[in-house]
């Protein structure tokens, strides 16, 4: 679980079932919850952490071009947004990432 992101924002609770249910393997219910997240209300870092997994959703599931605004969006909420190291490794959207991020 990422730490810092849940402060009692309306969305937390969607944030946290969603990036659970991404652990889980359920990517369709993730991004649902994901989504009502953002939509909900979350800090920067949890807005963040949820264009990350939405990311991470579409480029497993071979749609690179969401994948990749998906990231333009959490770098646009945090510019110094960077994936953890065993993130910035996965092969569908590491490249994808490092793209975006050099594109600032």
């Amino acid at each position: 679980m990422v730490k810092g992101i849940f402060q009692g924002y309306k969305g937390d609770p969607d944030l946290a079932a969603g990036i659970k249910s991404y652990e889980n393997g359920n990517y369709r219910e993730s991004a649902k919850q994901l989504q009502s997240a953002l939509n909900a209300g979350l800090n920067s870092a949890g807005q963040v952490q949820a264009h990350k997994y939405l990311a991470f959703i579409h480029c497993v599931s071979g749609r690179q071009g969401p994948c990749r605004e998906e990231f333009r969006k959490a770098l646009t909420v945090d510019p110094n947004f960077e994936l953890e190291p065993a993130e910035a490794g996965h092969p569908f959207w590491g490249p994808v990432f490092v793209k975006e991020k050099a594109r600032r």
